[in-house]
């Protein structure tokens, strides 16, 4: 899909962002990243608070490139990181796509188990 297609499919939307915004979402990638490296945490904790920071990290390169995923929207974790690696380029495509796996793995701890 293309940042064409997701924005026709309402899946991400135009977005103006400010700098409160910016640095609110710097706030929670430093705060779960922070987190994530508590001794102790358990794997499926440590690897779910990570997966937030990232997750908020691919909002960030949104918001900077005006847009913002449809979070009422069933599947807005696998947009952010569909929509991030466009915006990104094809210089982190591998990582987007990393980040799409570790989405699936997460459902898998957080939903199935």
């Amino acid at each position: 899909m293309s940042l064409a297609a997701l924005l026709a499919s309402k899946r991400r939307e135009r977005h103006r962002t400010s700098s409160n915004e910016l640095a609110g979402l710097r706030r929670l990638i430093a705060r779960d990243m922070a987190d994530a490296a508590v001794p102790g945490l358990s794997a499926d904790r440590t690897f779910a608070t990570a997966y937030n920071a990232v997750l908020q990290l691919s909002k960030v390169a949104l918001a900077c490139a005006g847009y913002r995923v449809s979070a009422t929207l069933p599947g807005h974790h696998q947009t952010a990181f569909e929509a991030a690696g466009f915006v990104l380029g094809t210089a982190v495509r591998q990582l987007t796509d990393y980040f799409e796996t570790c989405r699936r793995k997460r459902n898998v701890t957080d939903y199935d188990s």
